[in-house]
């Protein structure tokens, strides 16, 4: 069996039953194709990134579940034609691992940074004193010196 993450977000036109009654058919239809529902994540209502059907605010559920091969398919066709439905998707995952959600997320963060011990800054080492380097004006002088002493081995040839 695979592990699998079915994404729906549903309506926020819709009442709380409306919503707990499509949630409901959703993990009938995986168990109708011997999946094994596990744990739902609950999101709430979100802002959606852009319009869909006239709405800009959705319901995030997470339904993950275990199952063979062929059941999302199966799950994917009834979804597809469920009303109030307006955005699904299935993956499979293949760690343990569940996807955390961001509020549970940030919590674990904000303890750690409380805890870190704050680290002493290392002591700065001298800089290694480099030759120094020609500069432009240097270069120039360089060129006009060699430039006379052969225009006159040149008057010299002649």
């Amino acid at each position: 069996m695979n592990k699998y993450e079915l994404a729906l977000v549903l309506s926020a036109k819709i009442d709380d039953d409306a919503r707990a009654d499509l949630l409901e058919k959703a993990k009938g239809y995986i168990s109708r194709y011997d999946g094994v529902v596990g744990q739902t994540e609950t999101w709430g209502k979100r802002r959606l990134a852009y319009e869909i059907a006239h709405q800009r605010e959705g319901f995030y559920y997470f339904i993950h579940f275990d199952a063979e091969p062929s059941c999302p398919a199966e799950v994917e066709s009834h979804v597809r034609i469920m009303d109030n439905v307006l955005r699904y998707l299935i993956v499979r995952t293949d760690s343990d691992e569940l996807f955390i959600s961001p509020e549970a997320e940030e919590a674990p963060k904000a303890e750690q940074a409380e805890e870190a011990p704050v680290a002493e800054a290392p002591a700065e080492e001298a800089p290694a004193e480099e030759a120094p380097a020609e500069t432009a004006e240097e270069a120039p002088a360089a060129e006009t010196e060699e430039a006379p002493a052969e225009e006159n081995t040149a008057e010299a040839a002649e």
